[in-house]
């Protein structure tokens, strides 16, 4: 399709902005209740009831990451953290029939209010330069360049990425450096784009623990806890991911466990700096325009 077909008015286009709008409100909610001694899980059923309250769904599990931790970190069924001194990065996501919206904000209470400003300008950098033609490596030039102008590191293994119908991670990639291969962006394209600053080394690895979950494949499953665990997931979530929270079920850790030992359910492990340093993060959803992008999560 060329630029000129696309019809940016389209039914699609426009429940992706529902969810940027409900997103962008629940998003600076949530990080004003972010505070020394408040829970993790407070924080996020706070967020996930807000977009249901607003009219939208949860795309994922509101992602509460601390410190060196950057990514797949939600709370667990009666978790009790509460949050101390720390870096703190809230990932939301909201669906709307499927269409999607993506963002994260630092919410900084350590003191490290640089590392924090690091990202925050990274992605306002990459968003001068988004629009048609422009090749995502490009993009990634913009944010290291920033970042390193801070003194810190990008996360390279992390990236920007595409948004499609229920689907939270797609093409094109938008990585957190300058590639020399990457694609160029059309008008039409939903695409989050979320800079990632270290002061470590700028990779990230997998951790233990995991709390978020995604459909990996239907199947046939014998035991009842299970069955109706996948019931559940098969009818709400679909392919997007689900935390265990979420699970009506009884022992939803078991019946979770039992999914994953047949390959029916896969596990996002906690993503965390690899020398244990500090992760700050900042992302935006945007629509390619033909003079630029519109940013629907403001």
């Amino acid at each position: 399709m060329s630029e000129q077909e696309v019809d940016l008015s389209a039914e699609k286009y426009e429940k992706h902005r529902e969810a940027g709008e409900i997103l962008a409100q629940v998003r600076e909610e949530a990080a004003d209740r972010v505070d020394v001694g408040v829970s993790h899980l407070e924080i996020a059923e706070f967020a996930e009831d807000k977009i249901r309250e607003l009219g939208g769904k949860p795309a994922f599990p509101v992602n509460i990451s601390v410190d060196e931790e950057a990514a797949h970190a939600t709370p667990s069924i009666d978790d009790e953290t509460t949050f101390g001194e720390e870096m703190i990065n809230l990932d939301i996501g909201v669906q709307v029939d499927g269409w999607l919206a993506d963002t994260a904000i630092t919410v900084d209470l350590s003191g490290h209010d640089d590392l924090a400003e690091a990202s925050a300008e990274a992605l306002d950098a990459a968003l001068e330069v988004v629009g048609p033609g422009v090749e995502t490596g490009d993009i990634g030039a913009e944010i290291e360049s920033v970042i390193e102008g801070y003194g810190y590191n990008p996360v390279v293994n992390l990236s920007g990425h595409g948004l499609a119908h229920y689907e939270q991670h797609t093409e094109p990639n938008i990585p957190n450096r300058a590639v020399s291969q990457g694609v160029e962006l059309q008008v039409g394209d939903v695409v989050a784009i979320e800079p990632f600053a270290t002061d470590g080394s700028g990779k990230v690895g997998e951790g233990a623990e995991e709390e978020i979950f995604a459909l990996e494949r239907e199947a046939s499953v014998r035991d009842r806890s299970a069955r109706q665990a996948l019931d559940q997931i098969t009818e709400e979530f679909r392919t997007l991911p689900f935390a265990t929270r979420w699970l009506d079920v009884s022992r939803p850790e078991m019946a979770l466990c039992r999914l994953k030992m047949q390959n029916v359910v896969h596990g996002y492990p906690v993503l965390k700096e690899e020398d244990g340093f500090l992760v700050s993060q900042k992302e935006h959803s945007v629509i390619v325009t033909e003079d630029g992008c519109e940013v629907f999560t403001r």
